[in-house]
């Protein structure tokens, strides 16, 4: 099992980052323009049981992906694990701790790639950088929807 994890300080008290993320257009503004990604569909915000279903592009091939929340812990964490997906696993923490009336905005995934130890040496390098380009540019969102739209 592979493990990625971004941090980031956000200028902001948890309750406003966890209502930012309460959006329920809140995967439109975080997903990445680069990322061959689109929302099929959203249903039960952050709370236990919801669920949200993507398409990825793998060059023209689609991905369906389906997502579902199994844990919540308002203000301070939600979990996500994929159902069906094109990663042997993936549970996806969300945590919002706070900080001096700041919010330490912490993701962590846990995944398998498909094929084995193997098939994780060879590409999940790949999927590491993806994941930190894409939670680079999430929390950078993140921290100026928080301070200057909201």
């Amino acid at each position: 099992m592979l493990t990625f994890k971004k941090t980031t300080l956000i200028d902001a008290p948890v309750e406003k980052v966890w209502e930012f993320h309460e959006r329920p257009d809140i995967l439109d503004i975080l997903t990445p323009p680069w990322q061959p990604v689109k929302v099929m569909k959203r249903e039960g915000g952050l709370d236990i049981g919801a669920i949200t279903e993507f398409q990825l592009m793998l060059g023209f091939i689609p991905i369906r992906w389906l997502a579902r929340h199994t844990e919540c812990n308002k203000p301070y964490l939600f979990v996500d694990i994929q159902e069906i997906g094109p990663l042997q696993s993936w549970e996806h923490r969300h945590k919002f701790t706070p900080k001096n009336g700041q919010t330490e905005l912490t993701d962590e995934i846990k995944y398998e790639i498909p094929g084995g130890r193997i098939v994780e040496i060879l590409i999940g390098w790949w999927v590491d950088f993806r994941l930190q380009d894409m939670f680079s540019y999430r929390h950078e969102i993140t921290q100026k929807w928080v301070t200057e739209k909201m």
